[in-house]
């Protein structure tokens, strides 16, 4: 298989989910959209050498945060628009729940939302999440704890007792 049809297999095998990364990740499906496709140019860019790696959904995940982070800093992106309602959030999630949990993801700080993103969405390990993000794992605990006292604030009224505790360890 050439370089060019190996780049283009991944891509539409994992498109589904980068995209929920990168929705979750920024929060607005517009602006993911965006990040999708700088970090996809990078990677088409990098495919040569990112083909032999073992871990290449790990390498994808890294350079949509850093194209969120990017993204972030361009001045005309100071505004915020809503999110449309179609926007997937996760396979497991139920759909009459999903646009309370995406307003409530919405609502954290980038910080925060990123923890969470990748280690309640993408199940990663405090330490994986740790060296993606590249923060301490004190970083992680932490803000995975406030994010998950939000998201229960936030979640409480529309969900009641059925948040269950979830705690890093």
């Amino acid at each position: 298989m050439t370089n060019e049809a190996a780049f283009s297999a991944y891509v539409a095998a994992r498109r589904p989910q980068l995209f929920r990364t990168a929705c979750l990740l920024c929060g607005d499906p517009h602006r993911a959209e965006d990040v999708l496709q700088d970090a996809l140019v990078r990677l088409y860019a990098a495919w040569d050498r990112v083909a032999r790696i073992d871990n290449i959904d790990g390498y994808v995940r890294r350079i949509i945060v850093n194209a969120d982070y990017s993204d972030r800093r361009r001045p005309w992106r100071r505004e915020r628009a809503a999110a449309p309602r179609d926007v997937p959030l996760h396979p497991g999630f139920p759909a009459e729940d999903a646009d309370a949990i995406r307003s409530a993801l919405r609502a954290l700080p980038p910080g925060q939302r990123r923890v969470i993103v990748l280690r309640h969405i993408w199940n990663l390990t405090i330490e994986e999440t740790a060296t993606e993000l590249r923060i301490s794992t004190g970083t992680v605990k932490s803000q995975s704890n406030l994010a998950v006292a939000a998201l229960r604030k936030t979640l409480a009224p529309a969900f009641g007792t059925a948040l269950g505790k979830v705690e890093d360890q």
